[in-house]
């Protein structure tokens, strides 16, 4: 079977991290990944925030926990050490509004299926549009100097699994309907 098709089949969501940081050069490949993903219109809307540093990791994941209505302690990133949030201009459509939610979504297949091409574990973690909609949010774009009109699209959380993926669920009866 061709490489590619096997990633796509045997990427799972992890839920657990080891807390070792990945190497430099697996990250950039990831990242490398998710610029590549396509856009409407070749507009490139999206941009990833890579944080590595564990204490903004740690105040993002306390953010996302507090919003996601957890108790104190909890990790909504399963101790990944590694976030790539990825966020898309708002302004940027492709004559149909909502096209940076696609282009987004686009960048995050991109790096979760690079994570699982390089062997690390990967996780899609949600909460980002409420993130980058709060003061939080905006505090964090404005200490970056990002400006513009960006939504949070979604959190790649990364690192080495913990333990080996579950394997895949059975794909449902009727998920593919023909016209020939």
């Amino acid at each position: 079977m061709n490489e590619i098709l096997k990633v796509l089949e045997n990427r799972r969501s992890c839920r657990s991290f080891k807390p070792d940081m990945i190497s430099e050069e697996e990250l950039q490949a990831v990242l490398r990944a998710g610029t590549y993903a396509p856009s409407a219109l070749g507009k490139q809307s999206p941009i990833i925030i890579a944080v590595t540093n564990k204490e903004m990791r740690d105040k993002i994941s306390d953010e996302n926990r507090r919003l996601r209505g957890r108790e104190e302690g909890f990790d909504p990133f399963y101790g990944a050490p590694v976030i790539l949030i990825v966020l898309a201009d708002k302004d940027v459509n492709a004559h149909i509004g909502g096209t940076q939610k696609y282009d987004g979504s686009l960048v995050m297949g991109n790096m979760l299926n690079a994570a699982e091409a390089l062997g690390l574990g990967a996780i899609w973690i949600h909460r980002a549009k409420e993130e980058f909609d709060s003061e939080f949010g905006r505090e964090l774009l404005r200490q970056l100097g990002i400006e513009g009109n960006y939504e949070g699209i979604g959190h790649c959380a990364l690192g080495y699994a913990a333990q080996p993926p579950a394997p895949a669920a059975p794909r449902k009866e009727n998920y593919v309907y023909y016209i020939r």
